[in-house]
């Protein structure tokens, strides 16, 4: 049908609302990338299959056009708790269950349709106090979140834009085309002090002002959904569980500037986030919200997706930009800025996912409510995501300001195994670490720049004590030299000789004059790259070499590593009061480095020895020792 009068918007998100009141159960099967890839899909077959064998299924359809009464089953987005998928939620009560298979279904369906409690063994168990949670709400991971972007993520069903109306979706828009000029729009985003999320922190409505008033008959909205940091999948799960209020956000800024054509540009690697992305579109145009006179006021708006080919160069803007245009995605040097001279030469507005989706609120809410969470300076929610040693990982958001022990310890649950936090990476290869000393520090844009680090896209990768930080450094640099584009000096050079003394270190053959030439050549790179990508590249080496220069130098002068990780700097020792003499070492050493008599403590040649670690797993008294 056409909704083609806020009146008629208003009618049918109240009637579709009522109708999904009908649900007397909903289980909520996780469908974002993480969870189809362990098997969800199957699951909720499974789980359907069930449900009509009893007799207890509706449809959408029988919901919404028959009136009728009962359970659905539905694929929603990412529910955020990765590491625990597949997930199944219960509604109403919220039960979660976690690691669920399709010979769970039975189990499932039999306890929700018979007034059963819930199935203990799939539920939530915390791994340091072995308490169990059976609701989501009270699970630590999602009790200190505050989930306003992904506020329907995991909720409701991203490809039926029923449901997003029914919660709301599109009354923004609604607003903003009947009540609201265009520069009283831009002025709402500038008090809200909403910043850009995609990692710089710009003002966002200061872009919007100045796109606004950019002379030119045609102007353009951009949205960047690359994301091509390692470990990063914040835009992706919103995409893919909340597209439609991705598309209003655009919509709004569209309105707001003077555009009537917008693109998405997101990498190829996101297959799913492109599907749920057009199916979107096509039920907003086929709805009359996206397309020609929305909401009978006059304003057009069309959206096309854009396939990136995974440059990371490309998120940055203006090479985005020349990719949609057909060249190669290289940056442009600014002044002029895309609100002067973007997308083919005209004015253009350039924001990301994450920035787009938290419009709706601010039009809704007001300015002044969407101030209430986060910081003075930086206001609003942020996503994350929680990688790498910490016991709960996954997508989570959570208001500007709070601390990184709040997120480690609270969020996350802590370290793995007991082992001592050493830093968490953040905002990936154009970021920078936080160390013990930052535990407290508030998170926010203007705290993280002034410790050399940035939120960059919004990845938080957790070590720990057992974590090389000059093979963390040179891994980042090692990603960011082959992301180059090349197309300046400081860049394509310095990072690929940044690269080699970092290499050098891990293989045992740094210098010492390395430590001082690595740390000029950082600044050097930083001061003089284009782009924002190239001036960024240093960061981890910065920081590294801030907060652990002693690792470093043990690396380039002692020729020992201290985490015990680089294998060109250890060495291998037997301990000959432990040593039986078992020659078992001797028999399983592929260079001959091990020499000995039976019942006699052996020996390593460490001029033979190629450090393979053979004789360390072979060894049953534990004899061999790392150095």
């Amino acid at each position: 049908m056409k909704i083609d009068s806020r009146e008629t918007l208003n009618t049918m998100g109240k009637t579709w609302k009522e109708g999904f009141a009908k649900e007397t159960a909903r289980i909520l099967v996780c469908a974002g990338t993480g969870c189809v890839a362990n098997g969800s899909l199957q699951v909720y077959e499974a789980l359907k299959a069930e449900v009509q064998r009893r007799n207890a299924y509706v449809s959408v359809e029988m919901l919404l056009e028959e009136g009728q009464s009962g359970t659905t089953i539905v694929k929603s987005g990412c529910h955020g708790f990765c590491e625990m998928g597949p997930l199944v939620r219960l509604e109403p009560g919220g039960i979660l269950y976690i690691k669920v298979s399709k010979d769970d279904a039975t189990d499932i369906v039999t306890a929700l349709l018979e007034g059963k409690g819930p199935v203990e063994r799939l539920l939530y168990k915390h791994p340091v106090t072995g308490e169990i949670y059976a609701e989501e709400s009270n699970i630590p991971f999602y009790k200190h979140q505050t989930r306003t972007v992904l506020q329907h993520c995991g909720v409701i069903d991203p490809e039926d834009i029923r449901e997003y109306i029914a919660e709301g979706g599109y009354q923004a828009l609604a607003k903003v085309l009947h009540e609201m000029s265009p520069a009283d729009v831009c002025q709402e985003v500038i008090d809200s002090g909403l910043r850009g999320r995609g990692g710089g922190g710009f003002p966002t409505g200061r872009k919007w002002e100045a796109t606004r008033i950019s002379e030119g008959e045609k102007k353009y909205v951009v949205c960047n959904g690359d994301e091509g940091d390692p470990g990063a999948f914040m835009d992706r799960s919103v995409m893919e569980g909340d597209p439609h209020k991705v598309l209003e956000g655009m919509a709004i800024a569209g309105y707001a500037v003077g555009a009537d054509e917008g693109y998405i540009y997101v990498r190829a690697e996101y297959p799913l986030a492109v599907q749920r992305l057009e199916t979107a579109i096509k039920q907003a145009l086929e709805m009359g919200l996206l397309g020609e006179n929305i909401l009978g006021t006059g304003f057009n708006f069309r959206i096309k997706i854009k396939e990136g080919a995974g440059a990371f160069v490309c998120g940055e803007e203006t090479a985005l930009l020349a990719s949609i245009e057909g060249e190669r995605g290289m940056p442009r040097p600014k002044p002029p800025f895309p609100a002067q001279s973007g997308l083919w030469g005209k004015p253009t507005l350039i924001n990301n996912v994450e920035t787009f989706a938290n419009v709706p609120k601010v039009i809704n809410d007001g300015a002044k409510v969407f101030r209430k969470s986060g910081t003075a300076k930086s206001p609003g929610t942020k996503t994350f995501a929680l990688t790498g040693q910490v016991a709960n990982t996954g997508l989570i958001e959570v208001p500007m300001g709070i601390t990184l022990r709040d997120i480690v310890y609270e969020i996350g649950g802590g370290l793995r195994n007991g082992k001592r936090f050493k830093a968490v990476q953040i905002g990936g290869p154009s970021g920078g670490c936080l160390t013990e000393q930052h535990m407290d520090m508030e998170l926010d844009f203007d705290s993280l720049l002034s410790v050399g680090a940035m939120i960059g896209s919004g990845g938080l990768v957790v070590t720990n004590e057992d974590t090389c930080m000059v093979e963390f450094a040179r891994y980042f640099m090692n990603f960011t030299q082959n992301e180059s584009c090349g197309k300046c000096v400081p860049c394509r050079e310095g990072t690929k000789r940044m690269l080699e003394m970092l290499q050098r270190a891990v293989d045992g053959e740094g210098r010492p004059e390395d430590v001082e030439i690595l740390e000029d050549l950082a600044e050097a790179v930083k001061d003089g790259s284009l782009c924002g990508l190239g001036k960024t590249a240093p960061n981890p080496v910065l920081s590294m070499l801030k907060y652990f220069k002693d690792e470093y130098v043990a690396h380039v002068v002692d020729k020992r590593c201290p985490a015990g990780v680089c294998k060109a700097l250890l060495g291998y020792s037997i301990d000959p009061e432990s040593c039986k003499g078992c020659s078992k070492c001797s028999r399983v050493c592929p260079v001959g480095a091990i020499t000995g008599e039976i019942k006699k403590p052996y020996r390593i040649d460490s001029e033979k020895c190629i450090k393979c670690g053979a004789c360390v797993s072979s060894c049953p008294f534990k004899a061999i020792k790392e150095g």
